[in-house]
Parts: C-alpha cells; structure tokens; sequence
C-alpha cells in the first residue's frame, strides 16, 4: 500500500523528534552521572582544585568532603531525570543555573580586580 506524502512526512517528523527527545534524555543523564562520579572518583580530574580558596574556608566541611557531596547530588539528579525526565529535569535545570551563575559572579569578581577603579 502506498503511503501519501503527508503522512510519510509526519511520521518522519515524528522520528526526528524522538531521536532529539533521546539524545536529550541520554545526554542529560550521561553529563551528570559522569561528572558526579568522577568527583568521587577522580578519573578525570582532581575536582577539589576547582573550589576557589575562599570557598574553602568558608565550607563547614573538607573540600574533598563538598565536593563528594556535589557528585552524589548530580549522580541523584542523573537517577531522577532517567526514572521521571518529565518533572526531573528541572531538578538539573535549577543545578546548572546555579553552576552558571556561580561561574558569572566568579567571572566578576576576578574582572572586578582588574578594573574596578576604587
């Protein structure tokens, strides 16, 4: 039986959007589970040289210590985004937002040094 062009189409359409929705949903799960575990791992980098001094002594607890603690929430975050993406993965959303804006405010502050005037 011969298909219309219509229908092939939207069934192509169809296709190409589950493939985007499962490259999201692997790369969503993969990015944090990855580098969660390697913050308890260390196989890729030594996480702890990533916390700015100042960071560190205001941290309750160890470096290495926070740093393990942020590898067990973003192998959490990975785990819940697999079992429900629907809701989850604005859990991952609120935790890169986060990583982002700590990473402009600390862009900032070093700028800030060279060029704040008083």
């Amino acid at each position: 039986m011969i298909r219309p062009a219509a229908c092939r189409e939207r069934d192509r359409a169809r296709v190409l959007d589950y493939q985007a929705y499962l490259i999201l949903y692997v790369g969503f799960i993969a990015a944090p589970l990855i580098a969660g575990a390697d913050k308890c791992f260390h196989l890729l980098t030594n996480w702890d040289q990533y916390l700015a001094p100042a960071i560190v002594r205001m941290l309750p607890v160890a470096a290495h210590t926070f740093t393990l603690v942020v590898g067990v929430v973003e192998i959490v975050a990975a785990a819940l985004v697999a079992v429900k993406p629907r809701c989850d993965a604005f859990v991952v959303t609120a935790w890169l937002w986060g990583i982002g804006l700590s990473l402009g405010a600390l862009a900032l502050g070093r700028l800030a040094e060279q060029f704040q005037t008083r």
